[in-house]
């Protein structure tokens, strides 16, 4: 009978136990996987063209959106809720069309979530009424009568606006393409939107923030086609009530939104070339 060889795993000469049993010995093949692994991410991101395409209709959130995505992570609807839409069949029919990448581009923290507790709202915009998201957030089962989700009657009060402009400033410094004019007129574009001032500054919102040419603290300008018409800005009180600016009002500014930037087509598959042009199959 031929002779019985043992296996011992080896690595180029070393056996399996001394790396095991030798921390250095471990640590540097570690750290060895740790930095191929990097490379491989990393790198590509450095040459590639359309890593971050471009697509006409993403703009950054208005004053009071903001505030409303804030107060959307503050009460962690993002762990109930992903903001990601899969390219699968099953999720196209229920949710609409899959997420873009361009998509989230102003959105700092991402709020893409990891699990569904609830359903993705990543193209919720629209989908409800006012009316509608006001009794969800004050009592869930009495429109969705499985929810687990908690009451938030307490969205019922007023907004606090101490950091709205800092908020933009510092994602001016991230890139978001917020103008001085943006900045500088802020508590009076939230206002307008939330339909507080009888309709004097919703043109000043309109023009700021319907515009096709955006340019970001480096300079890099995005500029919109000429026949390009963005979506108009959702402008009125939210929560039904025009003497205040609530966070219930911010909150569901934020959620109507959602997934009504990009202005799909029928037939068009959202791929990008690296000039990042949309081309059909």
């Amino acid at each position: 009978m031929p002779e019985k060889r043992e296996n011992k795993g080896m690595i180029r000469g070393i056996p399996h136990d001394t790396i095991e049993q030798s921390l250095p010995i471990l640590a540097v093949f570690v750290a060895i996987l740790v930095a191929v692994g990097g490379i491989v991410e990393i790198v590509p991101t450095y040459y590639l063209d359309d890593g971050e395409p471009k697509v006409e209709g993403v703009r950054p959130l208005t004053p009071l959106e903001l505030e409303g995505f804030a107060v959307y992570r503050r009460e962690g609807c993002f762990l109930c809720h992903s903001q990601m839409i899969r390219p699968f069949r099953d999720e196209k029919e229920r949710y609409g069309h899959f997420s873009l990448a361009a998509e989230s581009k102003y959105d700092h923290n991402y709020a893409w979530g990891s699990k569904r507790t609830g359903p993705d709202v990543a193209r919720l915009g629209g989908k409800y009424t006012d009316a509608w998201h006001i009794q969800h957030m004050n009592a869930p089962r009495s429109v969705v009568p499985e929810s687990v989700m908690p009451n938030y009657h307490f969205l019922n009060t007023p907004l606090d606006l101490s950091r709205t402009k800092k908020r933009m400033e510092v994602l001016g410094m991230m890139n978001v393409p917020y103008s001085a004019d943006d900045i500088a007129n802020w508590e009076a574009d939230l206002k307008a939107q939330a339909g507080v001032d009888d309709g004097a500054g919703e043109a000043g919102l309109r023009a700021r923030y319907e515009r096709t040419t955006w340019t970001n603290s480096s300079g890099e300008v995005e500029q919109w086609t000429a026949t390009f018409v963005p979506t108009p800005i959702n402008v009125r009180a939210f929560d039904g009530n025009a003497s205040d600016v609530t966070e219930m009002d911010a909150l569901i500014a934020y959620l109507q939104q959602l997934g009504t930037q990009v202005h799909f087509e029928e037939g068009v598959d959202y791929y990008h070339d690296k000039f990042g042009q949309p081309y059909r199959k």
